[in-house]
């Protein structure tokens, strides 16, 4: 079966978040998926009673990102699915701006993989 992979290194969103919502869309077809992830970002749709809008747009660009990677592959878009979705703890960023001087504020980080199969 044919597959197609889209990453994102270091992206400044919550690793929690993003777990909660690559558990989501895992497993489903591609066009649901992004249908689901554009009613959060609307705010018509939601999870555990939170849009997690800024982690759902980054998301929805991976989705797009995978998609555009399988075309160029020459992959039906319309029998794509969500074959694998993980989200991994990233660096450490240090805030530039902080209460305290001289003492960093660590920040957000991790990294996204989306795997979309051919079926």
């Amino acid at each position: 079966m044919k597959t197609a992979i889209a990453k994102v290194t270091n992206a400044a969103i919550s690793l929690k978040t993003s777990r909660l919502l690559l558990k989501e869309i895992k497993g489903k077809k591609v066009g649901s998926a992004k249908k689901l992830l554009e009613g959060m970002i609307s705010k018509k749709r939601d999870i555990d009673g939170q849009y997690h809008t800024k982690t759902t747009k980054e998301i929805l660009d991976i989705v797009k990102s995978a998609e555009a990677n399988a075309k160029n592959k020459t992959m039906n878009v319309d029998r794509l699915f969500i074959r694998n979705a993980r989200a991994d703890k990233a660096e450490k960023r240090m805030l530039a701006k902080s209460r305290t001087p001289h003492r960093g504020r660590i920040g957000k980080s991790a990294s996204i993989e989306i795997v979309v199969e051919e079926r």
